[in-house]
C-alpha cells in the first residue's frame, strides 16, 4: 500500500516538559498538524509536524522532561496515500483547522468580548443622552473630534474607563452610562498632521473631572509635550466631580492636570473649546488655552450656580454666569461662532497657520489697496478693508474681535506663508491706543512670536489714549506692554504706515521705533509726527498765535501752520531724511511684504513662559 516510505522523527525545539500528546501510534499527521504540547517558563509550545507520515513510536510520556533537539516521536514518512486513505481520521488526530481557515466574521471569544465592550463607548449604544444632546442643538464629543480630525484619522486612547466609583456602583452601571469616565482622548490628524484632541463629554456626568479622565488628560498632554503635538480641548463642562470614591483622596487638589496643561504654554498651538457650560475646572484649562472658540450659546465662568451659591453670593441660574456676550467683549472669547461645526471649522483654520506655507492660494486685486484710505485726511476708515486686500484671500482669521476695538489682530497668509497681522483701528477713538487695545496687541505680539509667525503691523494711530480717565485704568503700564512684547521678538516684524504715525503710539506699533522692524514704509497718505499736528500747533505756536487777533486772521495762522508741519511731516519727507525706509505705491504692498518674510529670519525660542493667558 506504502509507496517510497522512510522513517522520520519529530524533535524538540527546546528544553521542557511534555504537556499532551495529542497523536498515537498508527495516527496519520500531515505538515503543519501539532502532535505535541510542551511547557517551559509556564509557556506552553506547539510542536508540528514538518511533513506527511504514520505514528509509529512516542518516545516519551506525558509529564516527562526532554532536552532542546532531543528525539520526541518516530514516523514513517508517506509521499504517497491510495485513494481513501486521505480520508482516515484516526481517533485522537489534532484537529487540521488553522486559525487562517477561520472565518474572518467570526470572531473568537476573547476578541467578542473586547468588541462588545468597545461598543458601549460609542454614541450609538447610549441612544437617549445622544437624542438629548441633539434636542439642545449640541453635538457629541465623539461626533466634535471626528469632524476636527482628518477622516479616519483619530485614535482613540483610554476608552475602557469608567468612573472611579465602583464602591458605589455595579460594574454594568459604570460601562453603560460612564463610558470612557466621560472625556474622550486620542491622537489624531488636522490637514494631516498630527494633533492631541481631547473631549470632555458632557452627556457622562455633566462632563465632570473625574479622577479616571484627569490621568487620561495627563497622559495625552505628557504625549504633546514630548512630541510637539498641538492640543485641541472641547472643554464643556461642569469642573471637578465629587462622586468619586474609589480613592483615599480627601480634597484631590494635588492632580497633575492643570500644570501640564499649562506647561503646553509657548511650547505648542493650545486650543480650547467651548459650547454649552464650562465651569470651574473645565473653564480653568479654556483659560489656559492660546486661543478660546466659544459658541454663542455657551456659559463660561470660575464657578457655576452651585458654587456661586454655596459661597453665598446668590442664586443664578447657568445662562447668567459669563453668557458669550459678556466673555467676548471683555476678552476671554477670541473667536465667537454659531455652534460647534464653525468652532470645529475656527480650529482647523487656526491650527493652519501653525502647520507651515501653502503652495495654493488667491492673490487679492492689488489696485484696490490705493483706494483704502480717503482722500481727505480727516476722514475715518475701515482698516480692516487693508487687511483683506494684503492676505490671501479667505486666510484671515480675526482674533478677539469683541475687545480692544482700536486695534485689529488676525492670523494670515501672503502668498501662502502664515503671518499675524496687527492693524489700528481709526473708526474707534481715531485710532488711540488705550489700555484694552494695548493688552490685546501686546498679547498677540507673544503669540506670533512664541510659535513662529512674522508680524505685519499696519500703522495709523494718533498716538496712546491720553487723559484723567485714561489714566484712572492704568493706562501708563498697560501700553508699556507693547513695547517689552516688541523687545522679547524673535520673529520679523514689518510695518506698513497707513495714514497717521503720530509719537510713542506709532512707535509702539513699531517693535519700539522705526527702525526696530525689518523695514518700516509708508503709503504717500503717511503723515507723521511727535505728535498730533493740530495739538503740536497749538502747542508749539502757542506764542505766534496769541500775538494774532483772534478771529478768522488767527485761524488762518493757524491752517497756514498746520499745513506747514504736515508738509514737513509727510511721508516723502519722511523717506528722504531717511526716519523711514521708503514710501511704496500700496498696490505694491503684498510684494515688499513678501520680499521682506523672504529676508526675515526667525531666531530659536528661549525657555521660559511665552504667552500670557490676558
Amino acid at each position: 500500500m506504502l509507496h517510497n516510505a522512510a522513517m522520520t522523527s519529530i524533535r524538540s525545539p527546546l528544553q521542557a516538559q511534555i504537556v499532551q500528546w495529542l497523536v498515537q501510534p498508527g495516527d496519520t499527521v500531515h505538515a503543519g498538524d501539532v502532535v505535541a504540547i510542551l511547557e517551559a517558563m509556564k509557556m506552553e509550545h506547539e510542536v508540528r509536524a514538518e511533513a506527511q507520515g504514520r505514528v509509529t513510536e512516542l518516545l516519551f510520556g506525558e509529564g516527562e522532561m526532554v532536552n532542546a533537539d532531543e528525539m520526541l516521536l518516530i514516523s514513517e514518512r508517506i509521499t504517497h496515500i491510495p485513494r481513501g486513505l486521505e480520508a482516515e481520521n484516526v481517533q485522537g488526530s489534532a484537529p487540521k483547522q488553522t486559525p487562517a481557515d477561520a472565518a474572518p466574521d467570526a470572531p473568537r471569544a476573547d476578541l467578542r468580548k473586547l468588541l462588545d465592550r468597545q461598543a458601549f463607548a460609542q454614541d450609538a449604544s447610549r441612544p437617549e443622552a445622544m437624542a438629548k444632546r441633539h434636542a439642545q442643538g449640541l453635538r457629541s464629543a465623539r461626533e466634535n473630534i471626528a469632524d476636527l480630525c482628518d477622516a479616519g484619522s483619530f485614535t482613540e486612547y483610554g476608552a475602557l474607563a469608567v468612573a472611579a466609583q465602583r464602591s458605589r456602583r455595579s460594574a454594568e452601571d459604570l460601562i453603560q452610562n460612564t463610558p470612557a469616565d466621560g472625556m474622550v482622548t486620542g491622537l489624531g490628524q488636522v490637514n494631516g498632521q498630527s494633533i492631541v484632541a481631547m473631549a470632555y463629554d458632557a452627556t457622562v456626568l455633566a462632563g465632570t473631572q473625574g479622577m479616571r479622565n484627569h490621568q487620561k488628560t495627563d497622559r495625552m498632554l505628557g504625549i504633546a509635550l514630548q512630541n510637539k503635538l498641538p492640543v485641541v480641548l472641547f472643554a464643556e463642562g461642569g469642573g471637578g466631580r465629587p462622586g468619586d470614591v474609589d480613592m483615599p483622596i480627601v480634597a484631590g487638589l494635588h492632580v497633575a492636570t492643570f500644570a501640564s496643561y499649562a506647561r503646553l504654554n509657548g511650547q505648542v498651538p493650545v486650543v480650547g473649546i467651548a459650547a454649552g457650560r464650562c465651569f470651574a475646572g473645565n473653564a480653568a484649562l479654556l483659560g489656559c488655552s492660546d486661543v478660546i472658540i466659544a459658541t454663542k450659546g455657551s456659559n463660561i465662568g470660575m464657578g457655576g450656580p452651585a458654587m456661586v451659591e454655596g459661597g453665598g453670593l446668590g442664586v443664578f441660574r447657568p445662562e447668567q454666569i459669563g453668557p458669550s456676550s459678556v466673555q467676548h467683549g471683555n476678552g476671554v472669547i477670541d473667536i465667537l461662532v454659531d455652534d460647534e461645526a464653525q468652532a470645529v471649522a475656527a480650529a482647523r483654520h487656526y491650527l493652519s497657520f501653525f502647520q507651515g506655507s501653502t503652495k495654493a492660494f488667491t492673490a487679492p486685486p492689488a489696485l484696490a489697496l490705493r483706494n483704502v484710505v480717503p482722500e481727505n485726511r480727516l476722514r475715518v476708515y475701515d482698516t480692516r478693508s487693508a487687511m483683506q486686500g494684503i492676505a490671501d484671500v479667505g486666510s484671515l482669521l480675526e482674533l478677539r474681535t469683541g475687545f480692544g476695538k482700536g486695534i485689529h489682530t488676525a492670523l494670515a497668509r501672503v502668498e501662502g506663508r502664515p503671518i499675524g497681522m496687527l492693524a489700528n483701528n481709526p473708526l474707534h477713538l481715531g485710532g488711540a491706543i488705550d489700555a484694552d487695545a494695548a493688552d490685546k496687541a501686546a498679547r498677540f505680539m507673544q503669540l506670533c512670536n512664541a510659535h513662529g509667525l512674522p508680524i505685519v503691523s499696519l500703522v495709523d494711530t494718533p498716538g496712546f489714549m491720553v487723559g484723567p480717565e485714561t489714566e484712572a485704568t492704568a493706562q501708563v503700564r498697560h501700553v508699556s506692554r507693547l513695547f517689552i512684547a516688541a523687545a522679547h521678538l524673535r520673529v520679523p516684524f514689518l510695518s506698513v504706515v497707513l495714514r497717521k504715525g503720530y509719537g510713542l503710539g506709532a512707535m509702539g506699533m513699531t517693535a519700539g521705533g522705526f527702525h526696530s522692524p525689518l523695514f518700516t514704509v509708508a503709503w504717500p497718505t503717511g503723515e507723521f509726527g511727535a505728535m498730533g499736528l493740530e495739538g503740536a500747533v497749538r502747542l508749539g505756536f502757542k506764542k505766534e498765535l496769541e500775538a494774532v487777533p483772534e478771529g478768522t486772521e488767527r485761524e488762518a495762522l493757524y491752517d497756514k501752520l498746520v499745513a506747514r508741519q504736515y508738509d514737513n511731516g509727510s511721508a516723502m519727507n519722511m523717506a528722504a531724511t531717511l526716519e523711514i525706509d521708503a514710501v511704496i505705491d500700496p498696490a505694491e504692498t503684498r510684494a515688499w511684504l513678501l520680499r521682506g518674510l523672504q529676508a526675515g529670519r526667525v531666531e530659536s525660542m528661549p525657555a521660559g513662559p511665552s504667552i500670557d493667558t490676558w
